[in-house]
Formats: C-alpha cells, sequence, structure tokens
C-alpha cells in the first residue's frame, strides 16, 4: 500500500450491525464473560432452591419454587438481553445521524455524519475483530469498552476489504 493511500466507506447504519458490534466487542471483554457465566450460575443455583423447596422429605413449598425459578430467569434474562438493549441504544443514536461515511488510513479513523466529525487515532483503537460484514475495532484491555464498526457493504470495491484489512493489521492487533 502506497503512504497516504486510504479506504473509505459510505453506509447508514443498520440495527443488524450495531447489534454485531456490541456482542463482539463484548465477547472480547472480560468482565461479559464473568456477567454472563454469573447471571448462568445464579440460574443454576435458583433451580437447585426450587428442587429443595419440591422435593424435600415435608410438603412441598411451591410458592418458594416459583419464585426461586422467576428469579433465576430474571438473572439470566438479563445478562442475555444485556448487548440486544446497548445496541438498540446506540443504535437510536447513530441512526438518527444518517448516513456515516468512514475514512481509514495510516493514521486512524475518521467517522462524519450530519452532527459529527469524529477523528480516532489508533493507539486509542488499539484491537479489531472482523465477522463476515463488518470490521469492529475497539479499545485495549485497560481503556474501557469503546468501539467502532465499519460494515463490508460500505466499501466501494470488494477488493477494499483486503485494503481496508491490511491498514488494520499494520495498525491494531487482531482478536
Amino acid at each position: 500500500m502506497a503512504a497516504g493511500e486510504k479506504v473509505e466507506l459510505v453506509y447508514s447504519a443498520e440495527f443488524a450491525d450495531v447489534n454485531e458490534a456490541v456482542r463482539v466487542r463484548m465477547r472480547a471483554v472480560v468482565w461479559w464473560r464473568l456477567l454472563r457465566w454469573a447471571a448462568w450460575a445464579a440460574g443454576a443455583l435458583t433451580l437447585l432452591g426450587a428442587g429443595v423447596a419440591l422435593f424435600l422429605p415435608r410438603d412441598p413449598d411451591w410458592a418458594a419454587a416459583v419464585k426461586l425459578v422467576a428469579l433465576g430467569a430474571v438473572a439470566v434474562g438479563c445478562a442475555e438481553s444485556l448487548p440486544r438493549v446497548t445496541a438498540y441504544s446506540l443504535f437510536r443514536l447513530i441512526g438518527s445521524q444518517g448516513e456515516a461515511r468512514a475514512v481509514v488510513d495510516e493514521d486512524g479513523g475518521r467517522w462524519t455524519s450530519r452532527d459529527t466529525d469524529t477523528t480516532i487515532r489508533w493507539a486509542l483503537l488499539s484491537r479489531y475483530a472482523e465477522t463476515p460484514r463488518l470490521f469492529v475495532l475497539f479499545t485495549d484491555r485497560t481503556s474501557g469498552t469503546g468501539l467502532a464498526y465499519l460494515p463490508k457493504r460500505g466499501l466501494a470495491e470488494p477488493g477494499d476489504a483486503d485494503r481496508l484489512r491490511a491498514i488494520l493489521d499494520r495498525n491494531t492487533s487482531k482478536v
């Protein structure tokens, strides 16, 4: 790639892209895996508690069992719905900006839309993951949970995906 070469993307926000980007980001952070594990463990413990309430050698406590199962379902449901709720919130913000234009080069990325013009250097977005539909850029493990996404459908030519991947490989690390 020649010095100064860049890749440009033009796209409108789609919920499926934002949802996928949020899920990719969450899979890349430890706290999310711990939260999901804790929610599922809580769900399993409440099922165990419900079993104890029903099968001890005394009259079954159906009310306690139902409450425990409901509590477990709420714990798991909240954890499992968090990515979708987060994606919906981001989509409302991003989608309201209309068409987006992203330019990626050796310095970083620049995103512009109706009301925004944001430049992010590679030092901040130091990692990326690729899916069949997206390139998802995110901050390192120590600086929070920031993310940006680049949908492949926004590329002008099929070869641009390879050029973009090459820029990302030179300036960030692949997760």
